[in-house]
């Protein structure tokens, strides 16, 4: 049985499809018992979503929805790196958040609490993290915030 699975169901989370890389670079590395998951954007399969700058075109609670989005992502890969099993996760070990923001916009951890939030819904205190949350000047495509992260595996 799937717990996670029914984790998601019950929370009704849909997982969107895990995008093709755009350069050269491979979506996941597995290196020992750690995953390492390339840094998604906010977008839903294939549509990229939340195009601007926090401070600017959105607020607080619009980059939680985008960092939540690069969250869903980021299972989204983690699956497919465990071959569908994602009762597999030990825990997720760190993410790094990166915020496309005006100078003056200082509440990117804030911000990524869109993607922690969803990482412990979903796994429950495994879900439960180290982060990194900074503001940039720009990011691919114009997107408001890019979201990478390692998780544990058995």
């Amino acid at each position: 049985m799937l717990l996670i699975d029914d984790r998601l169901r019950s929370l009704g989370i849909e997982l969107p499809m895990p995008s093709a890389p755009g350069a050269n670079y491979v979506p996941f590395v597995r290196s020992g018992n750690l995953v390492f998951l390339t840094g998604q954007l906010s977008q839903w399969n294939g549509e990229r979503r939340f195009i601007g700058k926090l401070g600017r075109e959105f607020e607080v609670d619009q980059g939680k929805q985008a960092a939540r989005l690069c969250a869903l992502n980021l299972i989204a890969h983690l699956r497919a790196a465990l071959d569908g099993d994602l009762d597999r996760v030990v825990r997720c070990v760190r993410i790094a958040g990166f915020v496309n923001s005006m100078p003056e916009f200082t509440a990117q951890s804030q911000v990524l609490n869109g993607a922690s939030d969803l990482f412990v819904e979903i796994f429950g205190d495994a879900g439960r993290h180290a982060r990194m949350a900074v503001g940039v000047a720009a990011l691919p495509y114009d997107v408001a915030v890019e979201v990478e992260a390692v998780f544990e595996v058995r």
